[in-house]
């Protein structure tokens, strides 16, 4: 059925040119929108004005990592690994700190086999989410036994499963780096994998790398030495030779090879661009073509990769990614970022390319990669018995049977039946032949995806594409979270994910059962303590939405915002309430793309929001209309830097820390006046507060509201200090904590002496008030915690990558 940007701009009451907007923005066409709600549909117009969100999602994730001079160094994150695992040879500490297991890793950061990643741990219990899954870069599977397969997440490191996802488990919990982003298996010897660390594709919260990690028995993972260099601190693709001899590795320095069997040595040839992928022949090793990054330039190569030479094409622009055809390999497709994507064909290896005409079912251009193409697209051309049969992915999947003259949807990112949005790897069934098995594998923002038959999946009459679908994210725990809250009264849990939005985690469901509150990008979290339906959570840039209903539903037209934006009814546009029912710094983008909020410990009704300016409501659960609600003012002018931390005193609402980006803290001790005063702090005593870099966590002492510890980024030292007199002198507590960023830190409710400390490689706890720190890395691992909170006395570990976890202290004596 056709459908006319008129009619469905009728339809659904929005104009022709918020039609086309949305179709080349969202990568779907007509009629997949008009499948769409018309409350979804005003949702969507709401996330066009947030475009190139993986870029935002990088810079802020970036900020955190600048030490004082604003560089991060390269290979910073495995150094920081093998300081800690150094110190552990010195001094192994005690198997239990301040009521949690200590790490079991020894001095090379191995702790043996983990099949359960702490998920069924004595102490330890991993809440999930069981059925989100996280960004997926690539998929490997085991040709023997095709239930043996390896998936690669951007921060949760390797995961395995058995029986053909039915459950995973990570690979090694001490895997020195868990930023995957490509996975790549030697096709002659299948138990030796290879796995690159670190995106280089500009998304916003692409974590370094550390180079590259290999296992030649699928159990045992250890890093390529040789590749420890900055050269390999993004590698985009792993292209492994069918005799297993040769490598050849794209990173953000360009292509290297290495045809050393103890794969020592490692020869730059390709440089000059960064490259985002790399790909044998697989009829001929001499052959092999490459797409560069951002530069829309593509290679090949007849000597096995020793040298290379630029193909003939058309004007391209930005990233290329390239696909032999399995049915000809003198056939290879180019998928061109060039906005919204193109279809070119090479009918000689590579060498040259010619456009194919790239549109959609009624005609129109297949905007297919969504104008993200630098962040999601794929290619997959692996049917033996057709050339022309041709998947490529933007935001969803599309399909071709023409070799790239048009392309119709198979998926729709809407739709909870079909495949998530933003798709990264394709990989065939091994036994795929085009016509007894067409099972094809997906990677994607939600994880990991199978289509039973490619002839079949995705083939409705219209929108949704769901049939054939089946996900298979099961125990697959590479949620990246930024944040969390609870409730004691229910045990209810939301948290702010990325891309994944605001879960909520019911244990009446328990952990396969999380589900959406709030879509986008999720953020900083509230519950309010004596109301257990009442939760807080935010879109980017301080959109705080509010949820009254304990979690149970979905907010599909964007009516819980509290921060002042609107569905005009009128316009069937997104407006702002005047002032004061609105938080200008929202709506002039003024705070950070996840910016602090905190609910005042003191009264439910007062939140705190940080931007540029401090801004304050006392009426948070106001009834929320499209002319009224919470009512805001600013009680902190803006210090330049916009504000990355909050902290109210408990026991007393006037005493309050803020803290910004480039590190100076602020303090008030009248902060329910109409104008406080302000003062900064750790500038006048002996004993200063030092760095002056991003400001990540606030934390006021439950009994005295002179304490304040204050958590910092950078791969320094000097990351956490506390002051005991209101600001005046500081100490550093980071002496024996590895020089890693400090993300979040709490103190026990009944016993205050006792901290735990997140950071960028796992959870710290320390007996002494900081003076000594062990790593409790059992549960959480050494991936980054990024958020703590308790539910009375148990600890809730938020990490970014791995999901969360709890932990019950209530017996610590």
């Amino acid at each position: 059925m056709t459908v006319s940007d008129e009619e469905l701009a009728r339809a659904k009451h929005i104009s022709v040119e918020q039609v086309v907007r949305l179709r080349e923005v969202r990568g779907a066409t007509n009629e997949t929108l008009d499948g769409l709600s018309e409350a979804s549909v005003h949702y969507a117009l709401r996330r066009l004005e947030y475009p190139d969100m993986p870029t935002a999602r990088g810079m802020f994730r970036m900020e955190q990592e600048r030490g004082d001079d604003g560089r991060v160094p390269a290979h910073a994150l495995g150094s920081a690994l093998e300081q800690l695992w150094a110190s552990l040879a010195v001094a192994r500490p005690a198997p239990v700190t301040a009521g949690v297991p200590t790490s079991r890793a020894d001095a090379r950061g191995r702790a043996g086999p983990s099949p359960t990643a702490g998920m069924s741990l004595a102490a330890w219990e991993w809440l999930g989410p069981g059925n989100i899954g996280g960004r997926t870069r690539g998929i490997v599977i085991d040709p023997d036994d095709p239930e043996r397969m390896w998936a690669a997440s951007a921060g949760g490191g390797v995961w395995h499963t058995e029986d053909g996802g039915g459950e995973w488990q990570p690979v090694d919990d001490f895997l020195g780096n868990l930023a995957c982003a490509c996975i790549a298996m030697d096709p002659a010897r299948p138990a030796t994998l290879y796995v690159g660390t670190g995106e280089g594709f500009s998304n916003g919260d692409a974590l370094r790398g550390n180079g590259l990690f290999a296992t030649t028995d699928t159990v045992t993972w250890t890093p390529l030495p040789a590749t420890r260099t900055p050269d390999f601190a993004f590698v985009s693709r792993i292209a492994v030779s069918s005799t297993g001899e040769v490598l050849l590795v794209a990173t953000n320095s360009g292509v290297f090879r290495c045809a050393d069997p103890g794969r020592a040595t490692w020869t730059p040839v390709l440089t000059g661009l960064p490259v985002a992928d790399v790909k044998f022949d697989p009829a001929d090793d001499a052959r092999a073509v490459a797409g560069s990054m951002r530069d829309g330039e593509a290679w090949f190569s007849r000597d096995g990769g020793l040298t290379w030479v630029a193909a003939g094409r058309g004007p391209w622009s930005g990233r290329v990614e390239l696909a032999y055809a399995a049915a000809d390999s003198d056939v290879v497709y180019a998928s061109v970022e060039m906005t919204n994507g193109e279809i070119w064909r090479s009918t000689d290896g590579g060498e040259t390319y010619e456009p194919r005409k790239t549109l959609d079912p009624e005609g129109r251009a297949a905007a297919y990669l969504a104008e993200q193409g630098w962040y999601d697209n794929v290619l997959w051309a692996g049917d033996p018995t057709d050339a022309d049969l041709l998947l490529a992915g933007g935001v969803d999947l599309w399909r071709s049977t023409d070799g790239g003259d048009r392309l119709a949807e198979i998926s729709t990112w809407w739709d909870r039946g079909s495949v998530h949005a933003d798709q990264h790897a394709v990989v065939s069934h091994p036994g795929y032949d085009g016509v007894t098995n067409r099972t094809v594998f997906f990677g994607n923002d939600g994880g990991v995806f199978k289509a039973a038959d490619l002839a079949q999946v995705g083939t409705e009459a219209q929108p949704p594409f769901v049939h054939g679908w089946t996900e298979l994210v099961n125990n697959y725990g590479a949620t990246q979270f930024y944040a969390g809250a609870g409730s004691t009264t229910t045990g209810k849990i939301i948290g702010g994910a990325q891309d994944n939005g605001t879960l909520c985690f019911d244990p009446a469901r328990g952990t396969e059962d999380w589900r959406e509150i709030f879509g986008g990008d999720g953020g900083w979290c509230a519950a309010d303590p004596g109301d257990e339906k009442v939760f807080y959570g935010e879109y980017v840039f301080l959109n705080i939405h509010r949820n009254t209903d304990g979690g149970t539903t979905d907010d599909t037209r964007g009516d819980r915002y509290i921060s002042g934006q609107f569905l005009n009814p009128v316009t069937g546009e997104w407006d702002w309430k005047p002032v004061p029912f609105r938080i200008p710094d929202a709506k002039n983008r003024q705070a950070l793309f996840i910016a602090p909020f905190v609910l005042d410990p003191n009264n439910p009704e007062r939140l705190l929001a940080g931007g540029r300016s401090l801004w304050v409501t006392d009426d948070a659960k106001k009834r929320n209309t499209t002319t009224s609600g919470p009512s805001w003012r600013s009680v902190k002018p803006s210090a330049g830097s916009p504000i990355s931390a909050l902290a109210v005193a408990p026991g007393d609402s006037d005493v309050i820390w803020a803290g910004h980006t480039d590190g100076l803290v602020f303090r008030t001790t009248e902060g329910t006046a109409a104008t406080p005063a302000w003062d900064r702090v750790g500038v006048t005593g002996t004993r200063r507060l030092e760095p002056r870099r991003y400001c990540t966590s606030l934390t006021a002492h439950p009994d005295d509201t002179d304490i304040v510890y204050a958590a910092f980024g950078g791969y320094e030292t000097g990351n956490l200090w506390v002051t005991r007199d209101g600001g005046v002198e500081w100490t550093d507590l980071s002496a024996t904590l590895p020089a890693v960023p400090v993300r979040a830190l709490v103190l026990h409710p009944r016993r205050p002496r006792l901290l735990y400390c997140g950071t960028e490689v796992g959870l710290f706890a320390s007996e002494d008030e900081g003076a000594t720190w062990s790593p409790t890395n059992e549960g959480p691992t050494n991936c980054s915690v990024d958020d703590l909170f308790w539910m009375d006395e148990t600890l809730v570990c938020v990490t970014h990558g791995r999901g969360m976890f709890r932990i019950d202290l209530s017996g610590v004596p």
